[in-house]
C-alpha cells in the first residue's frame, strides 16, 4: 500500500465543519412554505417563511457531488411551545482506493420564545470516523449533561458542559437576520467537540440569479463562525426557499429534490483536490536542515504569516514568494516535562476528541517516554511509536484518540490525533497541523496532498510527522492552519504554485 497521506475527508475539505456549522450557520430551520401563524411570543426563526416538510441539498466539491444534507424545523405541540431542529450530512466519496462514507445527523430542542435556550440535542455519527451517538439535556442548575453511547462500551457520562448560550435564533440565523433585515449575533454549540463558538450573520445587497431557467431575486446573508472563520453564504426567496449555499469558493449545496440529492458522483477526492506543481521539488527540500522556495497564487494575505518555518514576500503581480524551511530544535531552548504551554494551556487540553486525560491514553503515553525528561527526546520517542504501532490504512478513520488507540491503524489524522493526545499526556503541549505535503504519487505528477502532522512545545515549537516517521517535519511540508479547522477551505482549488526555485 502506498503510504500517502489523503486530503483529511472532512478536516480539510470542511465536512467537518459543516458537521458542526451548518446546522447552526445557515440550515437549521426549514419548516411550512409560508409564515408560520403563531402568536407574536414566537421566535422570529418560526415565523419565518421556508417550505414545508424540510430541504434536501446536494453537496459539491469543485463541482463534484460528494454528499447531501437535510435540514427542517418543526413547531411541537404542547405548552410552553418548543422546536425541534433536524439537520442531517451523509458524505461519500473515495480516498484514493477506499470508499469513505458517513452519516452524521442531529436533532435539537428549543424553547419556542424569542430568545429561547437549547434544552436537549442527540448527535448520532455512523461511518468512516467511528459510530456513536451523544445525548445532553439541560440540567436543574442550567448546565448541560451529555452521555456518549457506543456499541461494546458501556454509556459515559461526560463533565457537565457550562450552561450554553445557544439560543432558538441561532439555528437559522440566515432567514432571521433577513427577515429582521439586520445583523444577528449569537452562539453554537459544535456537534463534534462540544464546544461553543460565537456566530454573526450579516444582511448583504441582494441578487439576481438563475434558478431552475428562471431569473429571480435572491436575498443573501453570510454567516461566520469563531470555530471556521469561513464565510457562508446563504441565498433565499421571498418564498423563504433556500436554494443555494457558498462554503467558501470550492464548496456548495444546491437545493434539490431529495431523489436528486441522494443520487452521488463516486468522486476520488485525494486526486481532486491536490495543487499540481510545476516541476519536482529539489532533493534539499527533505533535508533537515532543508529548504524549498516556490512561488503561488491564490494566497490571501490572512496566510501570510511569518513563522520559524515559513516566510512570504509579496511580487508585484500579485503572486507571492514562499520560503520554507526545516531545522531541529536548539539544544539550548529546549526544556525538561512538564512543559508549560505558551498559548495560555490550550494546548494541553483533554476533550471530546484529543482525550489526553483518558486511562489508556495516560498508560500509553507513560510506557512511551519513560522516565525521558527532555521534552524533545520524549516527543521523539511518540513520534516513533505512533509512526511504527500504526498501520497505515487510509480506509479505518476515528475521530477520537483512543478509538486510534485501540483500533492502531489509520491515516495521517488518525496519526496525528494519537500523537497530539499522547504528547499532552505527557505534559508537552502539542496540536495538529493543517497544510499540503510534497509527494508523487503513482501517476508520477509532482504535487502538494493535503496532509496533517504535528507541533509540539519543547522550549520553543517543532514540527513532527508521525505519518512519515519524521522527528523533524522536513521543508515540504507548508503549513496553512491548526486542529482540523475549516479556515484553509478556501484555499482548495485556488492554491496554485507556478514556480519552484
Amino acid at each position: 500500500m502506498t503510504r500517502t497521506p489523503r486530503p483529511m475527508s472532512l478536516a480539510l475539505v470542511s465536512l467537518c465543519a459543516l458537521l458542526a456549522g451548518v446546522p447552526a450557520a445557515w440550515a437549521g430551520a426549514p419548516a411550512p412554505t409560508k409564515a408560520v401563524s403563531a402568536p407574536t411570543e414566537m421566535s422570529d426563526v418560526v415565523k419565518a417563511p421556508r417550505p414545508q416538510g424540510g430541504e434536501f441539498f446536494g453537496l459539491y466539491l469543485m463541482d463534484k457531488k460528494v454528499g447531501w444534507l437535510f435540514t427542517d424545523l418543526v413547531v411541537m405541540p404542547g405548552e410552553p411551545a418548543k422546536v425541534k431542529s433536524i439537520n442531517q450530512l451523509v458524505f461519500k466519496a473515495l480516498v484514493g482506493t477506499r470508499l469513505s462514507e458517513r452519516n452524521h445527523r442531529e436533532e435539537r430542542i428549543y424553547e419556542a420564545k424569542p430568545g429561547g435556550r437549547l434544552l436537549s440535542f442527540s448527535v448520532v455519527q455512523r461511518g468512516d470516523g467511528g459510530d456513536q451517538t451523544l445525548e445532553g439535556a439541560t440540567t436543574p442548575e442550567g448546565g448541560m449533561s451529555v452521555v456518549r453511547k457506543r456499541l461494546g462500551h458501556a454509556d459515559e457520562v461526560l463533565p457537565v458542559l457550562p450552561a450554553t448560550k445557544e439560543r432558538v435564533e441561532d439555528v437559522d440565523q440566515a432567514r432571521v437576520a433577513l427577515a429582521r433585515k439586520a445583523k444577528v449575533d449569537g452562539f453554537v454549540l459544535d456537534g463534534m467537540d462540544l464546544e461553543t463558538y460565537g456566530l454573526t450573520t450579516t444582511v448583504e445587497p441582494a441578487e439576481q440569479r438563475t434558478v431552475n431557467g428562471v431569473k429571480v431575486k435572491l436575498g443573501k446573508a453570510s454567516s461566520i463562525s469563531q470555530k471556521e472563520k469561513v464565510p457562508v453564504v446563504s441565498y433565499v426567496t421571498q418564498r423563504g426557499e433556500m436554494v443555494l449555499v457558498d462554503f467558501g469558493q470550492t464548496m456548495q449545496a444546491r437545493k434539490e429534490t431529495e431523489a436528486v440529492a441522494k443520487r452521488m458522483d463516486l468522486v476520488e477526492v485525494f486526486g481532486l483536490t491536490r495543487v499540481v506543481l510545476p516541476k519536482p521539488l529539489p532533493e534539499s527540500a527533505r533535508a533537515v536542515p532543508g529548504s524549498v522556495k516556490l512561488v503561488v497564487t491564490g494566497l490571501p494575505e490572512k496566510f501570510r504569516v511569518e513563522t520559524y518555518r515559513q516566510k512570504f514576500a509579496a511580487r508585484p503581480d500579485g503572486s507571492v514568494d514562499v520560503t520554507l524551511q526545516a531545522a531541529a530544535p536548539s539544544a539550548a531552548a529546549r526544556k525538561p516535562r512538564p512543559v508549560a504551554d505558551p498559548e495560555g494551556g490550550k494546548n494541553l487540553k483533554s476533550d471530546l476528541i484529543v482525550e489526553s486525560d483518558a486511562p489508556a491514553i495516560r498508560e500509553q503515553s507513560k510506557k512511551i517516554v519513560g522516565d525521558e525528561k527532555d521534552a524533545y527526546r520524549a516527543a521523539q520517542k511518540v513520534n516513533t511509536w505512533v509512526a511504527t504501532h500504526l498501520e497505515k490504512d487510509y480506509g479505518a478513520s476515528a475521530d477520537r484518540a483512543t478509538d486510534v488507540l485501540r483500533q492502531k491503524r489509520g491515516d495521517c489524522t488518525e496519526h496525528s490525533l494519537l500523537s497530539v493526545a499522547l504528547l499532552r499526556a505527557a505534559g508537552i503541549p502539542a496540536r495538529r497541523v493543517d497544510g499540503v505535503i510534497y509527494m508523487v504519487n503513482q501517476d508520477g505528477v509532482p504535487a502538494l496532498y493535503w496532509h496533517e502532522w504535528v507541533e509540539a512545545f519543547v522550549g520553543e515549537w517543532t514540527q513532527l510527522d508521525p505519518t512519515f516517521n519524521q522527528p523533524v517535519a522536513d521543508a515540504t511540508h507548508f503549513a496553512f492552519g491548526y486542529e482540523g479547522n475549516a479556515e484553509i477551505t478556501p484555499l482548495i482549488g485556488t492554491l496554485k504554485v507556478t514556480e519552484v526555485k
